[in-house]
C-alpha cells in the first residue's frame, strides 16, 4: 500500500516495541510493589507518516497489537479513528478486553490519533478542538517506600523547584497495615509544602471501609482534599457511602477498561472526580467519552497518570479538574521522547508550539538501551 486511497490516507501497518525502565529507588503503594516499569509502544504508519501510542502494563500486550489488532486496523481509511476503534474492540471479544488487551487496544487508538493529527498538519487539540490553553497537573509519587529524606526531597521538588501547586502521596501501606506510618506520613508531607499547596493521597484500595472513614479525620486534620481509592475501585457501594461521609473529594475509576465502567461508578454516585486513563480505557476515543459521561453528571475528570497521552485530550474537554504527572510516567516519557511538556508553574500547555500530532517524538538512540522486544 501506499498509504493513500481515492477516499484518502489509509493505515499501511501497525507494529510495536516494550522497553523496560528500572525505576530509580524502590516503590509501592498500598497493594503493590515494583522496581521497573514497562511502556509498551504502537507505531501506525500511513505512507510517510507514523503515529506513536503508548500503554503501560506487560510486554505481552504488544503481543495483542501485533497479532490481534494490527490486520484489524490495517487498510482503513487513517482519518476514521472510532471505527477502527469499534473494530479492535469487536474484534477482541472472545479474548477478553479488560485488561492487557485494553491496554493494547488504548495504545493502537492513541497512536491513531497521533497519525491523523499528523497527517493533517495539526496539534493533537486543534484537531480534538481546546477548551483550553493551559492544563492543570499535580505531582504524584511519594511512595510508601520512600523515606523521610526521600519524600520531602521529591515534594520540594515539585513545589518549590517547577511550582506545581497540588501534589500527591500513597498511603494504605500494606493493604492498610501501617495505619500508624501512613499518619505521620501526611503530617511530614503537610509540612513538606506548607499551607498553601493542595494535598492529596492514594490508598489504592488498601483500606476496608471503616479504616478510610478512620483515616478520614486525620486528612482532614491535615487539609488533604483528595481521597483517592480509599477502598476497592470495584467498592462501587463503598465508596459511595465514605463520599456521603467524609471531607476530601472521593476519586477512583483508574481500572476502568470500557465506557461502561464509568457508567455505573457515576450511576452510583462514588466518585466526586471520575478518573479515567486514555492508556487502558480504549485510548483517547473512550476517554473524552467518558468525560462527557462524567460532565452529564455533574462530575469533573482527572486524567490517570501517562501526561503525554492525556494533555492534549485534557485541553478539549470543559469539566478537567487535572491532569496526573506521575512520577514514573514523566521520567520515561521525558527520557524517550523529544517535546516532552514542561509543567513550571503547575500546568502544561499542549500544542503551543504548532508541533503536528501530539508532539512527542521517540528518541530511538536513548529508548533502546531498554528495549526488551
Amino acid at each position: 500500500m501506499t498509504g493513500r486511497a481515492p477516499d484518502g490516507p489509509v493505515v499501511d501497518g501497525v507494529t510495536a516495541a516494550v522497553y523496560t525502565v528500572p525505576t530509580d529507588a524502590p516503590e509501592a503503594d498500598g497493594t503493590l510493589t515494583w522496581n521497573a516499569t514497562t511502556l509498551v509502544l504502537a507505531s501506525v504508519r500511513s505512507g510517510d507518516t507514523t503515529g506513536t501510542g503508548w500503554t503501560y502494563g506487560s510486554p505481552a500486550t504488544a503481543d495483542v497489537i501485533t497479532g490481534q489488532l494490527a490486520d484489524v486496523v490495517a487498510g482503513r481509511r487513517a482519518f476514521d479513528v472510532p471505527a477502527a476503534n469499534e473494530a479492535m474492540s469487536r474484534a477482541v471479544r472472545n479474548t477478553g478486553r479488560p485488561g492487557l488487551v485494553a491496554g493494547a487496544l488504548s495504545a493502537v487508538d492513541i497512536a491513531l490519533w497521533d497519525l491523523k493529527a499528523r497527517l493533517l498538519g495539526l496539534p493533537l487539540v486543534r484537531l480534538l478542538g481546546a477548551c483550553r490553553t493551559d492544563v492543570p497537573v499535580y505531582g504524584s509519587g511519594g511512595f510508601t517506600t520512600y523515606d523521610d529524606a526521600r519524600q520531602d526531597r521529591q515534594l520540594r521538588h515539585w513545589t518549590e523547584e517547577l511550582g506545581i501547586p497540588r501534589v500527591k502521596i500513597k498511603i494504605g501501606e500494606s493493604w492498610g497495615a501501617a495505619e500508624d506510618r501512613d499518619r505521620y506520613r501526611v503530617a511530614h508531607a503537610r509540612r513538606s509544602v506548607g499551607d498553601r499547596t493542595e494535598l492529596y493521597v492514594d490508598a489504592n484500595g488498601g483500606y476496608t471501609g471503616k479504616q478510610a472513614a478512620r483515616m478520614a479525620r486525620h486528612l482532614d486534620a491535615h487539609g488533604v482534599v483528595w481521597f483517592e481509592e480509599p477502598v476497592s475501585s470495584d467498592d462501587l457501594t463503598g465508596l459511595a457511602r465514605l463520599r456521603d461521609t467524609v471531607l476530601p473529594d472521593v476519586a477512583a475509576g483508574e481500572y476502568g477498561y470500557a465506557l461502561s465502567y464509568f457508567g455505573r461508578m457515576l450511576r452510583a454516585g462514588a466518585v466526586d472526580c471520575l478518573q479515567a486513563d486514555a492508556t487502558r480505557c480504549g485510548g483517547i476515543t473512550v476517554w473524552l467519552r467518558a468525560a462527557a459521561l462524567a460532565e452529564a453528571a455533574g462530575v469533573q475528570i482527572s486524567a490517570h497518570c501517562a501526561p503525554h497521552v492525556h494533555a492534549h485530550a485534557a485541553a478539549a474537554v470543559p469539566n478537567l479538574r487535572h491532569v496526573e504527572w506521575f512520577h514514573d510516567h514523566t521520567r520515561i516519557e521525558s527520557l524517550f521522547f523529544a517535546g516532552a511538556l514542561d509543567p513550571g508553574g503547575g500546568s502544561v500547555r499542549p500544542g503551543a508550539e504548532g508541533v503536528p500530532g501530539h508532539g512527542l517524538v521517540l528518541l530511538a538512540g536513548r529508548a533502546e538501551p531498554y528495549r526488551v522486544r
